[in-house]
């Protein structure tokens, strides 16, 4: 019997065309039962309290985030596995990335994973953390980012920043980006008027002055601000997780 199925195996092995066919049908397959179910699902994603778009001010440091290559050495993404959750916090979910194009998972930690990293240090830790890394971590192998406390934010296409994120689902309002430049000056500045701000994004913002200089707005704050919500918008002493109603 094992020589007979043995045999079989070889012509498949021996026959070039044959096995392309084999493997076409065996990736078919496995693609079918990975997508069929996007069809009839109403929700990939679990609805979570707290979430919402990011700021324009915090969008701007996540594209420096992106831009200065960040996301090769940190992760985004806690596993829910013991020593994950007792070190970083509660296990990401999906609902923490469903506004992230492209998500900011990670691929390997050569520092710390940073999906809870927002308010577990100060400002201004984070800036003296990215002008000189070793002044706070002795042992850090970051290279120092003094440049950005030194480099104005260039926002000057941010309104069409908000429309590409619109365009690919993220729920920004015609009023979210009309307002996109008053919107980032006013989370850096603690003694702005953040009245419309706070009606379009929600009362659960840090408005202060990130960067250290309070006449600029410099990448320094943007990035800042960015880090400083990571991990912050769900509240998960009251989370509970949901089943989905097809599931129940």
């Amino acid at each position: 019997m094992a020589n007979a199925t043995w045999a079989q195996h070889g012509k498949l092995e021996r026959h070039s065309l044959i096995l392309l066919i084999a493997i076409i049908i065996v990736v078919a397959i496995g693609g079918i039962v990975e997508v069929a179910p996007l069809f009839y699902l109403e929700n990939t994603i679990e609805p979570v309290r707290g979430m919402r778009p990011y700021t324009p001010l915090e969008l701007e440091g996540r594209d420096i985030y992106i831009r200065e290559g960040c996301y090769l050495c940190h992760s985004q993404m806690i596993r829910p596995l013991r020593d994950e959750v007792e070190r970083y916090g509660h296990y990401s979910l999906a609902a923490e990335s469903m506004y992230d194009h492209p998500f900011q998972w990670g691929s390997e930690r050569t520092g710390p994973d940073l999906a809870r990293v927002g308010g577990k240090y100060s400002d201004g830790w984070h800036r003296d953390h990215l002008t000189d890394p070793r002044s706070v971590v002795p042992e850090s192998v970051m290279p120092p980012y003094r440049f950005l406390s030194e480099t104005d934010l260039d926002y000057r296409d941010l309104r069409d920043k908000l429309r590409a994120q619109r365009a690919v689902g993220v729920p920004y309002s015609q009023a979210m980006i009309d307002n996109a430049e008053a919107d980032l000056r006013a989370q850096d500045d603690p003694f702005a008027d953040t009245k419309g701000l706070r009606a379009r994004y929600g009362q659960k913002l840090n408005v202060r002055n990130f960067g250290g200089d309070p006449d600029r707005v410099t990448e320094m704050d943007a990035l800042v601000a960015y880090l400083q919500m990571l991990g912050t918008l769900v509240d998960f002493s009251t989370y509970k997780a949901v089943a989905p109603a097809n599931q129940r």
